[in-house]
């Protein structure tokens, strides 16, 4: 069930993206476009549901959930790019490597807490500011790639 879930979000949607982009790439573009800030917004409103469902759980466990966050994304992160980096791998490369590997799909983890968990609150906490926490990370570090 959970691979059936899995496939279903991440695995037609992928190759559907890639088949549009290859067959009408104008198109593919103009909606990449519209899609992206969508596909945000989407994703806040996955994250504020999963906070308001869970408040009293934040309240009480955030304190131990955001250091996991925090140190697993800049440990993924900085795996991402040592291992770029490794393969000797170009700049452009090297950033994408990074950031694919330290931005991970939260709003899946919440999907899945949900499906199969019945959205158990310490993991739903967790998948929430992870989220938050990626998107602050992977915009941060874009930004300060872009002045160097």
């Amino acid at each position: 069930e959970l691979f059936k879930l899995v496939t279903i979000i991440l695995g037609i949607p992928l190759v559907l993206g890639m088949l549009v982009r290859y067959r009408f790439e104008s198109f593919a573009l103009k909606m990449s476009r519209i899609l992206k800030p969508i596909s945000i917004l989407v994703f806040i409103l996955i994250v504020v549901l999963a906070f308001l469902k869970n408040t009293d759980v934040f309240k009480n466990y955030a304190h131990h959930v955001i250091w996991i966050g925090i140190l697993h994304n800049f440990i993924a992160l900085s795996l991402g790019y040592l291992v770029a980096k490794g393969f000797r791998l170009s700049k452009p490369e090297i950033k994408t490597i990074t950031l694919e590997t330290g931005i991970q799909n939260s709003g899946l983890g919440l999907l899945l807490i949900f499906a199969f968990f019945n959205g158990l609150g310490g993991m739903a906490i967790l998948a929430a500011f992870w989220g938050i926490w990626h998107i602050i990370s992977g915009l941060g570090l874009a930004i300060w790639w872009s002045r160097k």
